[in-house]
């Protein structure tokens, strides 16, 4: 590595103070410090008395030269410590010539801040007794410790490497289940684990875990539990632990690695309580500067899978002669238990991961298998000898360029470049390598995989490969492409000031008025008799006579005026002269219909309470109905209509962020791309936290090839809301658009891992609930359960008694199956306001490419859910309900492939819907059969059925599979239309009782103009006028503009002989351009029948 700037450079330490200190022998034991590091004595102190108080000061330093390819090197300040070993000179005894010393405890100090850019740092080393040392039995809050000093001259790192380099900790925490034929008697065995980590150029570097502890199961290992040192030999026994560094361990569905699966919770559980383990709990640190960096990306890059390779090697006993070098040299040649696990390293070039930790099954080392994953044909154990397995520490990581090798590799000789390549080429032909011997012949090696051997791993570095933004910045950035809109500050002044003091000004004159009647009338009036119209038109006369005499009017008008400019500056901003005389007589126009309608208004409010309580009560059409309306209009493919309902919820509230972007998603059915855009940016910058707005925004960027936007709105997402399983799978098929195969991988790496802990939550909810309680739920396993009776809260007051009289009659007419049915079920109905308030999280909407959305837009198929749900199912639903259909079909690729998904019942469904979409009916129509096949008892598939066959015109078969699914337990996921056509096909077919009961049931659920109009259809066609009258009039009260409510109307006026209203029907009826002219001819014969109705007669 180049670190030719640091070369040369000595390290201090000194050691001040020792505090707490206590001799085996007398109260003021003689001690010294003895200072050692890389396996090399720095220095011994002077031999200081300890004082009564424990204290010793021994002002002791020492040194080592710090050189980039020398002794000393980065990486040995980054793994090995400095030791201070703490000695006890014993007092000499007679005859003796020599002093003798024990050993009190040793000390680590850990030199990992001087690679962190430090020159100097202080710590109170804690002293750990050896076995048998005074020091263990210390007085009760006593600390022993040394207080050392660490020094260099400058920093050992310049500026640039502090930033470009990186710290790679490497923690083997153990091996778990591992053969049986692993013993703790017998020989003495030492475990090993190895892996290389890359460098600059050529080199790599090897990295060495031994001395692997073998135990018995019986009880899991405990958690936290400090790492170690990879250094043997260590004095103390609490000097092997790292301080401050601990295994913390964690659910297995958070680990990255494999056996991190919900089925794989057992095995686990197994494998760490009651099989066999080795356990190592070593930690290893290796320094990569700026180049190594990037060459270690690079590698991940390359090859995502690396080698970590594992041994057991014999302990023997050095013996002397010929013959034990000769069997030596045989062992050494040995690789015995040789195995490989494949560490996925790609989760390191996640933005923002700097730590991986999971287990990681062992496999039979095998030289084709490692070089097809791993791009490496070299082999730690095998090509490295013994002599550098079991040799010294110093060897530990130093670059494979000198290797240690034995006397038997060198016999052999590596084998020359062209040797290699000829071994690579025969990897691509079907012979396998002539040195691989298949893996029949690693009999020991597949042992690993008999016993389900794995390894628990972690690999950390001190700073992500690459960087994550913050949250702050994504907002930040969001907030430069869409700005925040301000909350509408309401002003005492302006329009609604104008619109007040007009009111004001009315009831002054109001009052007026009435004053000067009285005084004219007054006589009249306190005789109590009742006045009739005649004289009420003469008192009339009368007044405006007097008025206009007296100049009253004139000056009335003048108190008018000035509250009138107001609202013509104020409220219709007109400050100029008009151009024409057109534009002024149609302002004027305008203008006196609002000034009449703001009269009415304040004169009603200030009316007396028997004039109010005569007026009949209209009850305000909320939102949520507005919504319903529209999404009614969307799938009749009336766009107009549906476009006032969207744009009137808009006038209603528009800081409403759930009507931009209902409103929004409606223009994306209708290929309004730049408006949608304009819908979704205008919800985003009512509230920049709202999810739906960020990734409605990010699909648009993609569309309009946007992609930096589009990263930073699915970023943002992500961010918000970490735990949204749709916001990662967008995420990822984003990246997948930009062909960046990592990140896409990371995305839904992270979809899957927030899905599965949804659903791991769930179940533990599930489980903790008492199946065998009473649990008032509308929910089945399958889906919703229909519910038989209304709410208040659904239907107008005014409509509840006509309701009940209708469902009297409708429940005698019901099949007794169906009877039957209801009877067992709770008679509990779910609002459909509820069911639609939500309407951006429960509605669902079609979808347009260039043809009809009469088909239902629901692919979210909520009523039914046998199979778990997948990432990539989740997601389609999303972009169904969004209609961002142009989405669909990629992220249906992912769920063919998904080890969780494949074909399923909704997987059919949605690409059903999708081709109705298109009027591709032979798709669809195939897509349906195999719906069919995989689940029969599905209602949301006969409801889709039904559609396909209405659309195609062919009402029996239509209508046969609608009855099958509304005789469903279970609803499906959209009844509304399932109702209203299954009704439309039996008022044709002149089944009117049953078009009335169905009809009945959609205004149950969700009353509208066209369920009401249904009702009145079939009450007038059964000849129930009355009830006709009343269900046509609730469905005008919806919707005053349509043509049909007016038109059946104006025959049951006629009917009840009725003539002016009949014939104030009739002219709504033509004023709106009815289109059913066999509608219009049957009026045409009535109205000749009764002889009236028709003004034009």
């Amino acid at each position: 590595m180049d670190t030719s700037s640091a070369a040369g450079k000595p390290v201090q330490i000194t050691v001040m103070d020792g505090y707490d200190l206590k001799g085996s022998k007398g109260e003021a034991p003689v001690t010294f410090v003895r200072a050692e590091f890389n396996n090399a004595v720095l220095g011994d102190s002077s031999k200081i008395t300890v004082s009564s108080e424990g204290t010793a000061k021994y002002n002791f330093t020492s040194s080592f030269e710090f050189t980039s390819d020398g002794a000393n090197t980065l990486d040995d300040l980054a793994h090995k410590p400095v030791f201070l070993t703490v000695f006890e000179v014993l007092p000499k005894e007679k005859k003796q010539k020599e002093e003798k010393t024990v050993i009190l405890g040793q000390a680590v100090v850990d030199l990992l801040p001087l690679l962190e850019g430090e020159c100097t740092f202080e710590i109170m080393a804690p002293l750990h007794p050896v076995v048998g040392s005074p020091l263990e039995n210390l007085r009760p809050g006593a600390k022993c410790c040394l207080e050392v000093t660490v020094s260099v001259s400058e920093a050992l790192l310049t500026t640039a490497q502090i930033l470009g380099g990186n710290l790679l900790k490497v923690t083997l925490e153990a091996a778990y289940s591992v053969p049986e034929s692993f013993v703790i008697t017998g020989p003495q065995q030492n475990y090993m684990v190895g892996l290389q980590v890359p460098s600059v150029g050529e080199k790599d570097y090897p990295i060495f875990f031994r001395n692997g502890i073998l135990k018995l199961g019986g009880e899991r290992e405990p958690v936290p539990r400090p790492k170690k040192w990879p250094i043997s030999n260590i004095l103390a026994p609490g000097a092997q632990y790292i301080p401050d560094s601990f295994i913390t361990g964690g659910p297995y569905v958070e680990e990255d690695g494999e056996l991190n699966n919900p089925e794989d919770k057992d095995f686990r559980n197994q494998a760490e309580i009651t099989k066999k383990r080795i356990v190592w709990d070593l930690e290893s640190r290796c320094y990569l500067d700026p180049p190594a960096v990037a060459n270690f990306q690079k590698r991940i890059a390359d090859c995502r899978f690396w080698s970590v390779e594992i041994t057991r090697v014999p302990i023997i006993p050095v013996m002397k002669g010929k013959s034990a070098k000769v069997d030596r040299a045989e062992d050494e040649a040995q690789v015995f238990f040789h195995g490989v696990a494949y560490v996925n390293m790609v989760p390191l070039l996640y933005p923002g991961v700097k730590r991986i930790r999971g287990a990681y099954r062992v496999y039979p080392y095998a030289d084709s298998t490692v070089y097809e994953k791993t791009k490496c044909l070299f082999s730690l154990f095998r090509d490295l000898g013994h002599q550098n397995k079991l040799g010294n520490i110093a060897g530990v990581n130093s670059p494979l360029a000198k290797p240690i090798l034995s006397k038997n590799l060198k016999e052999e000789k590596p084998p020359k470049e062209k040797d290699t390549t000829s071994s690579i080429k025969s990897q691509s032909s079907d012979n396998p390598l002539e040195g691989d011997t298949s893996l029949n012949q690693n009999s020991e090696g597949q042992q690993y995989v008999e016993a389900g051997t794995y390894l628990l791993l972690e690999f950390e570095l001190e700073k992500a490969l690459v960087p994550k933004r913050l949250s702050e910045e994504l907002a930040s950035r969001v907030k430069e492409i869409i700005p925040l809109r301000p909350a509408l500050v309401r002003r005492t002044g302006g329009a609604q000031k104008a619109i007040d003091d007009y009111h004001t000004q009315i009831q002054n004159i109001a009052t007026a008025i009435l004053d000067e009647y009285h005084k004219i009338f007054g006589k009249e009036l306190t005789t109590g008799k009742d006045l009739d119209n005649q004289t009420l038109e003469d008192h009339k006369c009368q007044l405006n006579y007097e008025l206009n005499c007296s100049g009253k009017y004139f000056a009335f008008k003048e108190q008018l005026k000035h509250s009138v400019v107001k609202i013509v500056r104020e409220k219709y901003l007109k400050t100029t002269a008009f151009e024409n005389q057109e534009e002024l007589q149609a302002f004027i126009s305008e203008l006196y219909i609002f000034l009449v309608d703001q009269m009415h208004v304040i004169l009603n409010q200030n009316m007396p309470d028997e004039a109010q309580s005569s007026t009949a009560m209209v009850t305000p059409t909320s939102t949520d109905q507005l919504r319903l309306f529209a999404y009614e209009a969307q799938v009749n493919e009336d766009f107009p209509l549906a476009t006032v309902y969207y744009e009137e919820r808009l006038v209603r509230d528009n800081q409403n962020v759930e009507h931009w972007l209902d409103y929004g998603s409606f223009c994306l059915l209708t290929n309004d791309v730049h408006k949608a855009q304009e819908c979704f940016r205008k919800a985003l910058s009512l509230n920049q936290t709202n999810i739906d707005s960020l990734l409605l925004c990010g699909l648009l960027a993609i569309m309009m090839e946007h992609y930096d936007q589009a990263e930073i709105f699915f970023e943002d997402a992500t961010c918000l809301e970490p735990a949204n399983v749709v916001a990662w799978t967008l995420l990822g098929l984003f990246y997948e658009i930009q062909n960046n195969d990592i990140r896409m991988e990371m995305a839904f790496h992270e979809a899957n891992k927030q899905l599965n802990a949804r659903l791991a939550k769930e179940k533990s909810t599930a489980e903790t609930v008492d199946t065998g309680g009473k649990l008032e739920s509308s929910l089945t396993n399958l889906g919703v359960v229909r519910t038989s009776s209304p709410t208040k809260g659904d239907v107008t007051q005014d409509t509840i008694s006509m309701l009940d009289d209708l469902l009297e009659d409708t429940s005698k007419t019901q099949p007794e199956s169906a009877e039957h049915r209801k009877s067992s079920i709770q008679h509990q109905v779910l609002s459909p306001i509820q069911r639609n308030s939500k309407s951006f999280s429960k509605e669902k909407k079609g979808s347009k490419g260039h043809t009809s959305t009469s088909v239902l837009a629901s692919p979210a198929f909520h009523g039914v859910s046998p199979k778990p749900s997948s990432i990539f199912m989740e997601t389609t639903r999303f972009l169904m309900k969004v209609n961002a259909v142009q989405f669909v079909h990629r992220v249906l690729a992912h769920e063919l492939m998904h080890p969780q998904g494949g074909p399923s019942c909704e997987y059919y469904l949605v690409l059903a819907q999708t081709h109705l979409l298109k009027k591709d009916f032979e798709k669809a129509e195939e897509y349906l059969q195999a719906a069919n096949q995989m689940d029969y008892l599905n209602p949301n598939v006969w409801g889709l059925k039904g559609h396909f066959f209405y659309l195609n015109g062919n009402f029996a078969e239509a209508k046969e599979c609608y009855e099958r699914t509304v005789s469903f337990v279970v609803d499906a996921a959209e009844m509304h239309f399932i109702y209203l056509r299954l009704g439309s096909i039996y008022l044709e077919e002149g089944e009117n009782e049953k078009a009335k009961n169905t009809y009945m049931m959609a205004c149950k659920r969700s009353p509208s103009c066209l369920t009401w109009l249904g009702v009145g259809i079939a009450c007038y066609r059964l000849e129930e006028f009355s009830e006709a009258e009343d269900a046509l009039s609730e469905a005008n009260a919806m919707n005053n503009y349509n043509a049909e409510v007016w038109a059946y109307l104006t025959l049951v006026c006629l009917k009840a002989g009725r003539k002016l209203e009949a014939e104030q029907s009739y002219k709504y009826t033509l004023k709106l351009k009815l289109k059913d002219e066999a509608l219009l001819q049957e009026i045409h014969m009535v109205q000749e029948m009764v002889g009236f109705g028709n003004p034009s007669f």
